[in-house]
């Protein structure tokens, strides 16, 4: 599909109150405004026209791998980047600036898909199918949700049963970002003994079918559909042999949720940027609008929250080069992030009055996005309850 080119100058620039550029390297800057150019260059001009058609560019995702934006943690052996968890963050937090669509994208190849083959798989699995991803030759998918079952992910329905030289898988997964194009699917399913499993599934596989959800009011820039198993015959070598029970699926939110954390900040940024700029343009009352106390009271609190989550996302980037962030630690910082965004972008719409509602600017775009955001990986409420778990030693769970 073809994109209209937007001749709009994508002039961002991001805050940054309290010097944390002077916490990063030269490396980590470096890898920051890569991505920024590329977001400038490829994205801007062309994400209003694709949010509008709800249609996903799909021929970026090889210019993603080019760039290194799949799973950049993940070694250098496998055709990744070998990274740091803070260019990590930076490169979603420069991505969900562009389309928190895009940075979903991202994310589930990196942390969904990448993370578990590298961590769970065998040295056979993760020869044949990392470059690959890493590259963008291969698109995969993450099939946890089902129907049925979403904050409550034990619950899951689908199964497969041992035959021998093979599993069959049945079943059905729900809500699944780049399910339709996806080449792979890891996949998590209960075995005879009520085990939950992590398998590979290879688009082309007899019985899996992948249908498209339509009429979405968020997220329009990323293919989001179903995974459907019915009778599928998945061998053996495609099992990933260290995941066992529900700490295997959990693992790989701990890594997307990190992404998200540093996502939705950009998206404020990004808000907060365009209200600024707006603010001091837009003359009422012969003055522009930022000469006006409760305008500047909006604009002082957005960049006081995007000041307090930058401290977060870096301290927590910090906690993760240690191999010592928490779960509990992660859901704060996804949890707040995303919070503090979908606020901003809902006070930098009223900023923009009717604009705020228009391609022109990109508000509405992030406040609809954000509301898909807030919600998986973990809803609001469910980081919330995992926070209180950690603080009194009692689960609300059960």
């Amino acid at each position: 599909m073809e994109f209209y080119q937007s001749n709009k100058v994508d002039d961002f620039e991001s805050p940054d109150f309290y010097q944390i550029d002077d916490l990063l390297t030269e490396e980590h800057l470096l890898i920051r405004q890569s991505v920024r150019d590329f977001i400038k260059k490829e994205v801007s001009p062309i994400i209003e026209d694709a949010v509008q058609k709800a249609a996903f560019p799909a021929y970026l995702v090889k210019k993603f791998g080019e760039l290194g934006l799949f799973g950049p943690t993940i070694p250098e052996k496998y055709g990744a980047g070998g990274l740091d968890y803070i260019a990590y963050g930076l490169m979603m937090q420069e991505v969900e600036r562009g389309d928190s669509g895009l940075r979903s994208m991202a994310s589930v190849q990196g942390s969904l898909v990448m993370y578990p083959i590298y961590e769970y798989g065998s040295e056979e699995q993760r020869l044949k199918y990392l470059p690959k991803l890493a590259s963008g030759e291969y698109l995969g998918c993450f099939g946890l949700t089902e129907p049925d079952f979403g904050s409550n992910p034990a619950g899951m329905k689908t199964r497969i049963e041992d035959k021998g030289d093979y599993y069959l898988l049945n079943g059905s997964k729900m809500w699944i970002s780049n399910a339709p194009m996806a080449d792979i699917a890891v996949v998590w399913a209960k075995n005879e003994q009520g085990r939950i499993k992590g398998l590979i599934v290879e688009r082309g596989m007899e019985g899996f079918s992948t249908p498209e959800i339509h009429q979405k009011w968020s997220l329009r820039a990323s293919c989001t559909g179903e995974l459907v198993f019915d009778n599928v015959k998945v061998p053996k070598e495609n099992l990933l042999p260290s995941a066992d029970g529900l700490r295997g699926p959990l693992g790989c939110l701990d890594s997307a949720r990190y992404g998200i954390a540093w996502g939705a900040l950009g998206a404020a940024m990004d808000c907060y940027d365009s209200a600024k700029k707006y603010a001091l343009e837009r003359i009422q009352f012969d003055k522009p609008i930022a000469s006006f106390q409760l305008v500047q009271k909006k604009l002082a609190e957005m960049l006081t929250e995007i000041t307090k989550a930058q401290l977060i996302c870096w301290r927590l980037g910090m906690l993760k080069n240690a191999g010592k962030a928490t779960t509990a630690q992660i859901s704060l910082a996804k949890r707040n992030n995303v919070d503090i965004a979908l606020k901003i972008a809902r006070e930098a719409r009223q900023l923009h009055g009717g604009m705020g509602i228009t391609g022109e600017y990109p508000i509405m775009r992030h406040l609809m996005n954000l509301e898909s955001v807030v919600t998986y990986e973990g809803t609001h409420d469910i980081h919330l309850l995992i926070l209180g778990a950690e603080i009194t030693g009692i689960s609300a769970f059960k």
